[in-house]
C-alpha cells in the first residue's frame, strides 16, 4: 500500500454495503479474502477480491482525479466506488455481462448515492465500449485470454491510456500493466502472478453467442518495455501525490472536498445554452411520430455533444453517460424504423413496437434528468 488516498477510500467505503445479507459474515467480513455476493450454482458465482488485491489493481492504474475508467466485470460495485474516491472527476462506467449481477450492482450504487457518478452497463465486457471511447484507464477484474485485450488496447487514450489485466488461460494468470503511447505504441510491464476465475462464466459466453471469432481479431504489438512504465507511472504519481510512508503519522481524515477552480462564466454559460438546446431536442424527440424526423432529432443532439465535449475537463460534465443514453436511444430508432417498413404489421409486431417507444421514452426520461441536474449545478457556479 503506497496511495494515501486509497487508504482513506477504504475506509470511506463501507464493504458490507455491497454484500447481500445472506452472504455477509460480519466476523470475517474485512479478512483479507474475497468476500462471495452472488451465487447461482457451482459454476456462476462472483466475488470481491480480496482487499489486498483490490490494492494492486486500483495502484496498477496510478488514478488521476479526472480520469475516465471502464471497468469490466462489476464486482458488486466495490471496486468501482473505491475508484470513484481516486478519480472524483472522471467517469466511470462497468461493463458486466450477468444481468443478475448488474442489477445487485446497481442498487449497491444506488443505496451509496454513487449511481450518478457510476454507470452499469449489460453488455459483453470483451467488446469494451469504442463507442464511448478513449478511456484513460481500463481495468479487467477477471481472466482474460491475451488476444481478447487488443480490441481493448485500441480504446485507449494516446496519450498514456493504461490497461491493467490478469492475462492468461487455466488456473494461472500474470497482472500485466500495458501503456499507450501514440497511436501504434504499446507497451508492457508484467506485475506478478495470480489466480482468477474468468472474466465471464461458459453459460455467458453461450448465451452471449459472441459475434466476433479470435482469427477476426486485430493484433497488437506489445513491446515488454518495465523501464518505459516504471518511468511513466513515475511521473503520474508526483502529479497525483500518492506516496505514503507509513513510518510517518498519517491522520486517517474523510476526503476533503476538491476546490473547483476559477471558470470563464462565458464558457460555463456556452456550456449551459448546449444543454438547454438538447433539453428542447428531448422534448420534440418524446412527442415525434415521424421516424426520419427522429433520426434528425438525433444527429441535432450529436451536433451539441461534440459542442459540449470541448469543455468535459473545465465542467467536469458527465458526457460518456450522456452519450450512452444517446446511444441506446438511437439504437430504439433503428428498431423503431424496422418495425416501420414491415407491411401488414400484426398484433405481436404492433405491441413489440409500443413496448420499444415506452423503453425509448424511459430513456428520454433518464437523459432529461441528467441534463437537468447538470443545469442546476452549472448554474450554481
Amino acid at each position: 500500500m503506497r496511495d494515501k488516498r486509497l487508504i482513506s477510500a477504504f475506509l470511506e467505503v463501507p464493504l458490507e454495503e455491497f454484500i447481500p445479507q445472506q452472504y455477509r459474515d460480519t466476523a470475517r467480513i474485512y479478512d483479507d479474502s474475497p468476500s462471495l455476493f452472488y451465487y447461482l450454482n457451482r459454476d456462476n458465482y462472483r466475488t470481491i477480491s480480496a482487499p489486498h488485491m483490490i490494492s494492486i489493481m486500483l495502484q496498477g492504474l496510478s488514478l488521476k482525479e479526472n480520469d475516465d475508467l471502464l471497468i469490466l466485470g462489476a464486482k458488486s460495485g466495490y471496486i468501482a466506488a473505491l475508484a470513484h474516491k481516486l478519480a472524483p472527476k472522471g467517469e466511470i462506467v462497468i461493463l458486466e455481462a450477468n444481468s443478475d449481477v448488474a442489477n445487485i450492482t446497481s442498487d449497491n450504487l444506488k443505496k451509496l448515492n454513487l449511481h450518478d457518478q457510476i454507470t452499469v452497463v449489460v453488455k459483453n465486457p470483451l467488446e469494451g465500449m469504442k463507442e464511448l471511447s478513449p478511456w484513460q484507464k481500463i481495468l479487467v477484474t477477471g481472466a482474460i485470454k491475451q488476444e481478447r485485450i487488443h480490441p481493448l488496447l485500441k480504446q485507449l487514450d494516446k496519450d498514456e491510456g493504461v490497461l491493467y489485466a490478469p492475462i492468461g488461460e487455466d488456473f494461472i494468470q500474470i497482472y500485466t500493466q500495458i501503456l499507450r503511447a501514440g497511436d501504434e505504441e504499446f507497451y508492457g510491464k508484467k506485475q506478478l502472478q495470480v489466480r482468477f476465475t474468468p472474466l465471464m462464466t461458459q453459460i455467458e459466453l453461450d448465451e452471449l453467442q459472441l459475434i466476433t471469432d479470435y482469427d477476426e481479431l486485430e493484433e497488437v504489438e506489445i513491446k515488454e518495455d518495465p523501464s518505459k512504465i516504471d518511468k511513466t507511472f513515475s511521473k503520474f504519481e508526483e502529479r497525483i501525490s500518492v506516496k505514503y510512508d507509513p513510518v510517518e503519522e498519517f491522520r486517517f481524515e474523510p476526503s476533503l472536498k476538491l476546490q473547483e477552480p476559477e471558470v470563464d462564466l462565458s464558457e460555463r454559460d456556452a456550456v449551459i445554452t448546449s444543454l438547454e438546446k438538447i433539453s428542447e431536442i428531448l422534448k420534440k424527440l418524446k412527442k415525434e411520430g415521424d421516424i426520419e424526423n427522429c433520426f434528425s432529432c438525433m444527429d441535432d443532439m450529436e451536433s451539441q455533444i461534440e459542442i459540449l465535449m470541448e469543455h468535459k475537463k473545465n465542467f467536469n460534465l458527465k458526457m460518456k453517460k450522456l452519450q450512452n443514453l444517446i446511444n441506446q436511444i438511437r439504437s430504439y430508432n433503428i428498431v423503431r424504423k424496422e418495425f416501420e417498413i414491415k407491411e401488414n404489421p400484426d398484433s405481436e409486431l404492433i405491441n413489440k413496437k409500443v413496448e420499444v417507444i415506452n423503453k425509448q421514452i424511459e430513456l428520454i426520461n433518464d437523459l432529461n434528468k441528467l441534463i437537468s441536474n447538470e443545469l442546476d449545478r452549472l448554474k450554481k457556479i
